[in-house]
């Protein structure tokens, strides 16, 4: 434990012990002994007393902020500091001065520090922060904080940049790279250990930083990689343009895809193992003016299979959904578009219909997450294995509850219909704008309206929004404009979420980002739904060709919540913020500025 202990520690400050013992933290006769100790061996009082477990480190720590008036500040396992700040110092100060940073707000940088009384440190510190035109502001830390930081300096671009050297001293050695010679065989892309590493290190990062896409772009002089994250691309590093080929031929060995083939688009997926996490990626490639772009959909199981609270499902909303489930037959519908979240919410379904006392088959284009106990079925357009076909063929299987991927057409949709009159339960998506326009969706795939009443039990609309970091949010009082927006949204609520809002107090939150969600203000997301139940009412105005509007205002005079009210929930109850809200909900007289 005494070679772990930081140097800094070696230079005890005066009148410190005695003030370990006021605190209470130490026995006077203890600190004697110690005392006693460190003068026999020529080691620190305060080491011995760590490496002795008399006073734990993060006491001792904090014990000597207080000392010198400073605070002290801890950061947890697993929490990353964004990668713009750690540049900000490079390794070699960090090692000799005892020190990171911890975060960066305007012209302030947080800077954690081993020893703030070293004035050697001070000085460097005063010297990096005067060149990047920043303000320090130092806090004291822990010898494990410092040291997970150094470990977190270990980040995408430094460990890519180590793989790169390596590779670059593998080519000074060998052949240059080629094209030609990538292509080959996967023997020779296995020799090459470090685009290897490179890939691993890219699938890594993107995997713990939470990121649900990877995108791998060449352009004229360089090789662009992006994730997205929270819905939103970043741009991660740049990588050198000749390593192109072998980056790309890596991605295709991992997903068996051709390797010679760079003309036409192709699709694949592979499985592999990332911090202890069975993580599967759907990959795919098709070619650009300066070669061939790969986009890999992270398909982390931990984090799509979540329940109806977690995907943001509540209220009145929620309830329409449980009792829908309960039910042996009929249509549930989800709606929205490309990227709003429908097969999640699909998947969360089954997950609670997902039982041995009934036969669930699904058709998925692709499968994006492979649940034990269903019968899952990955179509294959270019065979004619289309939704249609194996809608055909699952009703001679015996199913219970049957999950169509997506109804794109008219034969798939009047397929569905069908299989919902004959006491099946069917789970699919649609594209439309909002809950109400599934009736004329279906109806311009010409299925009869007559039938949509009697098979239709549930239609629901959704959109994906940024959740505010839940460390670093504030509220703030809602200005005139938000006010009036949010007055006149409770205003046309259901009675009972009206009154529950009314008692709330009007504020908005607002996040300014801290360390732990990249200075970004948001971390994660959730969905905003309005959820439409089948009713003799409705039966009526479908039957009488009524239009999309008719259907809405029908709806919500039944109490349907939009997602307008929704998202106005959420924002008063500090999830997401107002702006968020009305850039995703686009309704009449939603503007705020």
């Amino acid at each position: 434990m005494a070679k772990t202990l930081s140097p800094p520690l070696l230079h005890p400050l005066p009148a410190f012990l005695d003030f370990l013992v006021t605190q209470g933290l130490v026995e006077k006769k203890r600190v004697e002994t110690v005392a006693q100790e460190a003068e026999r061996s020529d080691r620190s009082p305060e080491e011995l007393l760590v490496e002795s477990n008399i006073v734990p480190e993060e006491q001792l720590y904090a014990a000597r902020a207080k000392f010198q008036g400073m605070s002290y500040h801890e950061v947890p396992p697993g929490e990353k500091i964004p990668k713009d700040v750690l540049r900000l110092m490079s390794q070699d100060v960090m090692q000799t001065y005892w020190m990171v940073p911890l975060a960066r707000k305007d012209s302030i940088l947080e800077v954690g520090m081993l020893a703030p009384e070293d004035r050697r440190a001070r000085d460097a510190l005063r010297f990096i922060t005067a060149r990047a035109e920043l303000t320090p502001h130092v806090v004291q830390i822990s010898l494990s904080t410092f040291r997970r930081v150094q470990k977190e300096y270990r980040t995408l671009g430094g460990e890519v940049k180590e793989a790169l050297q390596e590779l670059q001293q593998t080519l000074a050695e060998e052949k240059p790279i080629s094209r030609t010679r990538v292509r080959k065989t996967e023997e020779i892309i296995g020799e090459e250990a470090p685009i290897i590493k490179t890939v691993a290190v890219i699938i890594k990062h993107a995997v713990e930083g939470r990121a649900s896409d990877i995108h791998i772009e060449p352009t004229e002089d360089k090789l662009r990689v992006r994730f997205r994250v929270d819905g939103v691309l970043y741009t991660s590093l740049f990588l050198p343009k000749d390593i192109h080929p072998a980056v790309l031929a890596r991605v295709k060995i991992l997903s068996d895809l051709k390797i010679d083939e760079t003309r036409i688009p192709q699709d694949g997926r592979f499985r592999t193992v990332v911090s202890k996490k069975n993580i599967d990626f759907r990959v795919a490639t098709y070619p650009t003016a300066f070669g061939e772009k790969v986009a890999l959909r992270i398909l982390d199981p931990t984090i799509g299979l979540q329940t109806l609270p977690e995907l943001g499902l509540e209220g009145r909303n929620l309830e329409l959904l449980q009792l829908a489930l309960k039910r042996p037959y009929g249509m549930v519908l989800v709606t929205g578009p490309t990227g709003s979240g429908k097969s999640t919410t699909l998947y969360a379904v089954l997950k609670i219909m997902n039982t041995d006392a009934v036969n669930i088959v699904t058709l998925e284009d692709p499968v994006e997450y492979f649940v034990e106990g269903i019968n899952q079925s990955q179509i294959h357009e270019e065979i004619g294995y289309s939704f249609a076909e194996g809608l055909r063929h699952i009703l001679r299987g015996d199913p219970n509850i049957i999950m169509v991927g997506e109804i794109r057409d008219s034969e798939t949709a009047q397929l569905a219909v069908h299989a919902a009159l004959t006491g099946h339960v069917v789970l699919s998506t649609l594209h439309t704008n909002n809950a109400a326009g599934v009736v004329p969706r279906l109806a311009d795939m010409k299925v009869d309206r007559f039938l949509i009443p009697s098979t239709l039990y549930l239609s629901i609309a959704q959109r994906l929004v940024q959740k505010l970091c839940q460390h670093c949010k504030e509220p703030h009082d809602a200005s005139s404009p938000e006010r009036s927006l949010i007055e006149a949204a409770i205003k046309d609520m259901p009675a009972e979420e009206r009154d529950a809002l009314a008692r709330m107090p009007f504020r908005v939150w607002r996040a300014p980002g801290c360390a732990r969600c990249g200075q970004r203000g948001t971390a994660g997301r959730i969905a905003l739904f309005e959820v439409i139940k089948m009713t003799p009412e409705l039966e009526d105005i479908i039957a009488q060709q009524g239009s999309e509007a008719d259907i809405r205002k029908e709806a919500q005079r039944q109490g349907m919540t939009t997602m307008l009210h929704d998202g106005i929930k959420k924002v008063l109850s500090g999830i997401v913020s107002l702006e968020e809200v009305l850039r995703v909900v686009k309704e009449p007289s939603t503007n705020i500025s």
